[in-house]
């Protein structure tokens, strides 16, 4: 479907407003894959809070040029599908896991900003660990001395309670 100049522009518009705020672009090509699975991914992205989109290539290298992004430019080539998130970890994440199940979609390259990545690079992302998930560990990891230290001070009238009790036990016995 042809757009005309005012959606080419609306369309590079949405497109920039989106990269000014992202931490990655993943690009997968998705020639052959059924309309169902790319309805099923679009839900996933959704849900995941990943803007998921098939762009024209033009359209892309226009918005992102003159960003932290644009290096990106020369991998985009061939029908393709763009995730860009927020996270840096999220679109690849979604974006390998579901080619794991579909042969189909390929991933290309991906970029962080002012870094390219191949598909390998790509993958090795999809394998860390997301923002949440070392959030909740570096947390763990915080809180581990302190109740430790709280388990240890709660110790000592434990000890204490449970020598009464044995010297109580042992006056009631006699």
């Amino acid at each position: 479907m042809s757009l005309n100049l005012d959606d080419k522009k609306a369309v590079v518009a949405e497109v920039s407003a989106v990269i000014a705020n992202a931490q990655s672009i993943i690009v997968a090509e998705y020639r052959g894959l059924e309309v169902v699975d790319l309805t099923v991914l679009r839900a996933n992205a959704r849900q995941s809070g990943v803007y998921l989109r098939v762009l024209k290539n033009t359209l892309v290298r226009r918005a992102i040029s003159g960003t932290q992004f644009e290096v990106l430019s020369e991998k985009l080539v061939g029908p393709l599908i763009y995730g860009i998130s927020t996270d840096p970890v999220t679109a690849a994440k979604l974006l390998n896991d579901f080619a794991k199940g579909k042969e189909k979609l390929v991933i290309k390259a991906g970029a962080m900003p002012h870094y390219v990545m191949d598909a390998a690079g790509v993958k090795a992302l999809a394998s860390m660990p997301s923002r949440e998930e070392l959030l909740s560990k570096l947390l763990g990891t915080m809180q581990a001395p302190i109740t430790q230290f709280v388990r240890t001070l709660n110790e000592v009238p434990t000890k204490f309670v449970r020598g009464l009790a044995a010297v109580r036990d042992t006056k009631e016995t006699a």
